[in-house]
């Protein structure tokens, strides 16, 4: 039980979980055979993400300057050219995230940027994903139309989006979540510490689950382990043709039974990914996800092969703290 508490503890420092091998309790093979009978399976039996094939990663940056001007660029494509968006794009073999969000920020604003932290992550279906980063601007030079090229026209520092054309409005939120955090006070309103992803190969697109309940007879927090191999945290691949809280649900009933306790989930608490080179075949991505469960303990039934692992006490205080509002890097589901 020893590598339980470890990984929750590395868990909640943004660090890599400590495992002999990677896990995955609910391949697609094993979603499809527990589709009901008569039911067209959608679902392929085995999937290889191959990115910008069939899995797209995007990073989208964040970065505000002292006055809280964030730092907007002026697209050059010819589908919405002269519209202002974030520097953002799609990661490239053999990039991590941080490594492509630095990139995308040079190449589309002229600015050198350090990254910080994760602010957000966003999926659509289970094979799109976009992370959302903030952090500073080290130097560089600010973009002017003298310098357009085919990434973008100019950038500059904007004050109030409303004065521009911009490509879309989702990025609004985002912004929105960057000013709260730089302008957050820590001893009024505690946000979660800052989250890097962790650059780690995967040849799947993975889900790892923190389900964690309260024990009623003790209010101790416990977590929920598989034992179908080692033990460990459970694990499941994500349908790469369905939303994300599809692939929960049906990991959860697989898990609980039909008849779910409630339960919603909290948020990111780490992201492993680093693609692999045109030639290699790693471009899954593995991302941990709090769900607490609310109900006790000793209302909730099992299937085989699970189990709970009650935590010590302050590390299972630890983890209901991730519970508070903005105490954990948000996880939103598009569709």
């Amino acid at each position: 039980m020893d590598s339980i508490e470890g990984n929750i503890r590395l868990l909640l420092q943004g660090k890599e979980v400590e495992e002999s091998q990677d896990f995955c309790d609910f391949t697609l093979q094993d979603q499809n055979e527990v589709t009901a009978k008569g039911v067209a399976v959608s679902t392929p039996g085995e999937f290889t993400p191959e990115l910008r094939e069939n899995v797209c990663f995007i990073v989208a940056a964040v970065l505000l300057n002292s006055e809280g001007h964030v730092l907007m660029m002026q697209e050059a494509k010819s589908s919405c050219a002269g519209k202002w968006y974030l520097p953002a794009g799609r990661m490239e073999a053999g990039e991590t995230i941080v490594e492509a969000a630095k990139r995308e920020v040079l190449e589309e604003t002229g600015m050198e940027a350090e990254i910080t932290t994760l602010l957000m992550v966003e999926s659509a279906a289970g094979s799109w994903f976009r992370f959302v980063v903030t952090g500073n601007v080290l130097g560089g030079t600010l973009k002017t139309p003298a310098c357009a090229d085919k990434e973008s026209l100019q950038a500059k520092w904007v004050d109030n989006l409303g004065e521009l054309s911009l490509r879309g409005n989702d990025i609004y939120p985002l912004i929105h979540r960057a000013k709260q955090y730089w302008e957050r006070q820590e001893d009024v309103e505690p946000w979660h510490p800052a989250l890097m992803p962790v650059d780690k190969p995967h040849t799947k697109l993975l889900l790892r689950l923190v389900i964690a309940i309260r024990k009623r007879v003790n209010n101790r927090v416990c977590v929920l382990t598989s034992d179908k191999t080692a033990t460990h945290l459970p694990v499941t691949e994500i349908n790469p043709v369905r939303s994300l809280h599809s692939t929960l649900r049906k990991y959860m009933t697989e898990i609980f039974g039909s008849d779910l306790p409630p339960h919603r989930p909290q948020g990111i608490l780490s992201t492993e990914l680093m693609t692999s080179n045109p030639s290699g075949t790693h471009d899954g991505a593995c991302l941990t996800l709090l769900v607490p469960i609310r109900k006790a303990l000793e209302e909730v039934p099992l299937i085989d092969k699970y189990s709970w692992v009650e935590l010590p006490k302050q590390l299972g205080e630890e983890l209901l703290n991730r519970m508070a509002k903005n105490m954990i890097v948000p996880l939103n589901v598009i569709r």
